[in-house]
C-alpha cells in the first residue's frame, strides 16, 4: 500500500476551519459552523464535493507549501517553465472595536513571484453534502451563489467569466478572491485584503508572543498551539475534536466517524495544553460553554454535546464515495452521544480547576458555581459501580474501566481543591475525598499482581494506553518502582517495532485496530519523562515527530509501518499529546527530582 500522508493545512479563525492541500484546493470547508455541511468537501467525496482551485494552465509544476511564521496563514508556491506564483490562504481574525472581528470569509491572495505564468481559478461550490442544486448569477465584479441557506458571494478583481467557464489567463497583477458567508464584502478588495491580512498576521503573532514556551521544541509546540487555537468555536467556546468526518482509521475498515463536536474529554486535554503554555481565555469560553450544558442537565452528562450546547447527535450515513474514493461510510452526527462514559465528570473538575486555584482570575471571574461542583460530584458517586464504553467509546461492550476510575480520583481531588478556594462547607470536602479513596479502591481492583500492570477494567487482562495516565496524572507518584514496572509492561506489549504505540491490540466491534494511536504514544514519551528517563523521552519524542505532514499537523492515527496518517485529521489530542510531552521533559530537566 503506498504511503498515505494527509497533504493540506488548515487556517481557521475561530469560527470556521478549512484546509487547502499543496495544490492549493480548498478541500475542506464548512459554512456556517464546524458541524455545518460542507461548502467544499472533496476531502470525501471528488464528485459532488464542489472545487475551489486555483492552479497554472500547464500541467508540470512543482509546489511548496509553508505557513507564515507563527500565523495561521498559508502560503503555496507554484514554480513552472512559463513562471511563479504564490497563493495566500487566510481567515481574517483580528481585534476590531473592542472584539474579534472573525467573519465567514475565505481570503485568497494571488501574486506573480517571477515570469509569465497562466492559471485557471475554479470556484464550484456545494452544500448539503452534494444534495442541494447550486445556481450561479454573475455580476460585475462576482459570482453569487444560490441554493444554500444564506448567501455566498465571490467577490474579486478577476473577470468573472474566467472563473466562471473555467478559461486560463495570465497573471501579470496581484488578484484576490474572498469568498463569503452571509454578508458579503462591499468594501474594496485590494486594500481590504491587505489590511486583513496584514492585521491577520499581527494578531496570530501577538497570539503567539502571549503565551510562555520552553525553548525546547518550541517550534513544534508553537505549531500545535495555532493549531488547537481555531478548534475553539469562540461564539460558545466549545472545543472541537477535529474539524473532518470520516476520514478512516485504516483503508475499508469502517471505523469512520463525525469529530465535529465537543467531547468533554478532549477538550479537558486541549485546555490542560493552554494551561501549560499560559494560555487562560480558551478555559474562559470553556467555563461558559459547561455552565450552559450542566444547567441543562443537572443528572446525568453525556460524552459530547453539539457546539451549540445540543445534545442529540443523531448519526446518519451519507451516500458518498469516501476519502481516497473507498473508504465507505461517510458518517454525520455521532451515536456516541448515547454511551455511558462516566470519566467525562471528572474531565470537567479537572479542567476549571485553574479557575479557582490560579490568582490571576479574580472573584468575579469564578462564578458562583458551588452547585455545578456539587452536582459534578454527585455524579461520580452515582456512577462509581457503573459500567461504561470507556475512552475508546466501544459500541458492544461495557467495562467497569480503570481510566474512568482515574478520572473519578483525579475529579474529587480538583473538586477538594476548588470547594477549599469557594470556603465550601466541610461536609462537601469530606464527600470529595471519600469519593477519591473510593476510586483509588476500584483502580487497584485493576492491578495485576503477577504482571506488576494495571489492566483496562475489573476483571480483564488487556492492557490498554490509557493506563499509561495513572503515571501522568500523578496516580502513582511516591512509587516509582510499581510505575516503572507499569511502563515496561505496556511497553513490551503495546509498543510497536518503529516506536509508536498502540491503544491496545485486542479484538474490538471492529477487529483487531492496524493503527496505533498518536496520542498514546505522546502518553508514553510522558510517562518516561516523568520517570526520569529524559533521553529515553527525547529520542522516542523526536521519532514522533517524523509522523507529521509537510506542515507539521499530526493525525489520530499512524500505521507505524510505513508512516502512513489516518483518522481525522488533524486530532486535537495528537497536538495536545505533543505539547504535554514536551512540556514534562522540560519541567523534568529544569527539575530532576521532580518524581524519583
Amino acid at each position: 500500500m503506498p504511503q498515505n500522508k494527509y497533504n493540506t493545512g488548515i487556517i481557521g479563525n475561530c469560527a470556521y476551519l478549512a484546509h487547502i492541500d499543496t495544490k492549493a484546493n480548498v478541500k475542506w470547508l464548512c459554512w456556517p459552523q464546524f458541524d455545518s455541511s460542507f461548502v467544499f468537501g472533496e476531502l470525501i467525496d471528488s464528485q459532488t464535493g464542489g472545487e475551489f482551485s486555483i492552479s497554472p494552465a500547464e500541467e508540470n509544476c512543482s509546489t511548496v507549501q509553508t505557513y507564515v511564521e507563527n500565523t495561521n496563514v498559508i502560503c503555496t508556491e507554484f514554480s513552472t517553465s512559463s513562471g511563479n506564483f504564490k497563493v495566500t490562504d487566510f481567515a481574517p481574525r483580528f481585534k476590531q472595536h473592542g472584539r474579534y472581528h472573525r467573519p465567514l470569509m475565505l481570503i485568497r491572495k494571488i501574486e506573480r513571484i517571477s515570469g509569465n505564468p497562466q492559471i485557471t481559478v475554479i470556484c464550484n461550490p456545494s452544500y448539503d453534502y452534494g444534495r442541494a442544486t447550486i445556481d450561479r448569477h454573475l455580476g460585475s465584479n462576482h459570482i453569487r451563489y444560490s441554493g444554500l441557506p444564506d448567501q455566498l458571494r465571490l467577490t474579486t478583481n478577476i473577470p468573472v467569466n474566467f472563473i466562471d467557464n473555467h478559461i486560463s489567463f495570465q497573471l501579470f497583477e496581484t488578484k484576490y478572491l474572498v469568498l463569503t458567508y452571509g454578508a458579503p464584502l462591499e468594501a474594496e478588495i485590494e486594500e481590504t485584503c491587505e489590511t486583513f491580512l496584514k492585521n491577520t498576521i499581527n494578531y496570530w503573532r501577538s497570539w503567539v508572543k502571549a503565551s510562555s514556551y520552553p525553548m525546547l521544541y518550541q517550534k513544534e509546540i508553537i505549531r500545535s498551539a495555532l493549531a488547537l487555537k481555531i478548534h475553539q468555536y469562540e461564539q460558545t467556546g466549545a472545543i472541537i475534536a477535529a474539524s473532518t468526518t470520516s476520514l478512516p482509521e485504516f483503508q475499508n475498515m469502517g471505523r469512520n466517524w463525525d469529530y465535529r463536536f465537543c467531547w468533554l474529554r478532549d477538550a479537558y486535554y486541549t485546555l490542560t495544553a493552554f494551561n501549560h503554555i499560559g494560555h487562560f481565555e480558551e478555559l474562559e469560553g470553556y467555563f461558559q460553554y459547561i455552565s450552559n450544558i450542566t444547567a441543562k442537565h443537572p443528572n446525568r452528562l453525556q460524552p459530547l454535546f453539539t457546539i451549540n450546547c445540543e445534545s442529540e447527535l443523531t448519526e446518519i450515513v451519507l451516500d458518498l464515495d469516501g476519502y481516497l474514493g473507498s473508504n465507505k461510510p461517510v458518517r454525520i452526527g455521532n451515536d456516541a452521544y448515547n454511551q455511558i462514559q462516566n470519566d467525562g465528570y471528572g474531565q470537567v473538575l479537572v479542567s476549571l480547576l485553574p479557575l479557582y486555584i490560579d490568582k490571576r482570575f479574580i472573584d468575579t471571574e469564578r462564578s458562583s458555581s458551588l452547585l455545578t461542583i456539587h452536582n459534578l460530584l454527585k455524579m461520580i458517586e452515582e456512577t462509581m459501580q457503573e459500567p461504561d464504553a470507556g475512552i475508546w467509546e466501544f459500541r458492544e461492550s461495557r467495562q467497569l474501566h480503570g481510566y474512568t476510575f482515574l478520572f473519578h480520583w483525579a475529579g474529587a481531588k480538583a473538586a477538594i481543591k476548588i470547594l477549599k478556594t469557594l470556603n465550601a462547607g466541610e461536609e462537601w470536602i469530606v464527600k470529595a475525598d471519600k469519593i477519591a479513596s473510593k476510586a483509588a479502591e476500584m483502580i487497584e481492583k485493576c492491578f495485576d499482581s503477577e504482571r506488576g500492570v494495571y489492566t483496562q477494567a475489573i476483571g480483564s487482562t488487556h492492557l490498554d494506553a490509557s493506563m499509561l495516565q495513572l503515571i501522568t496524572m500523578g496516580y502513582l507518584d511516591g512509587e516509582p518502582q510499581k510505575a516503572l514496572k507499569h511502563l515496561r509492561a505496556m511497553e513490551q506489549e503495546l509498543k510497536s517495532d518503529k516506536g509508536m504505540i498502540y491503544r491496545y491490540k485486542h479484538h474490538d466491534d471492529f477487529g483487531i485496530p492496524e493503527t496505533t494511536f498518536v496520542i498514546c504514544s505522546f502518553w508514553y514519551v510522558e510517562s518516561l519523562a516523568r520517570l526520569g528517563l529524559v533521553e529515553e523521552a527525547i529520542e522516542n519524542f523526536n521519532e514522533l515527530l517524523k509522523y507529521g505532514n509537510h506542515l507539521g499537523l499530526l493525525s489520530e492515527h499512524v500505521n507505524s509501518n510505513d508512516g502512513s496518517q489516518w483518522g481525522n485529521f488533524p486530532q486535537t489530542y495528537s497536538h495536545v499529546g505533543l505539547i504535554n510531552a514536551a512540556y514534562q521533559i522540560t519541567r523534568k530537566l529544569n527539575k530532576p527530582n521532580f518524581l524519583v
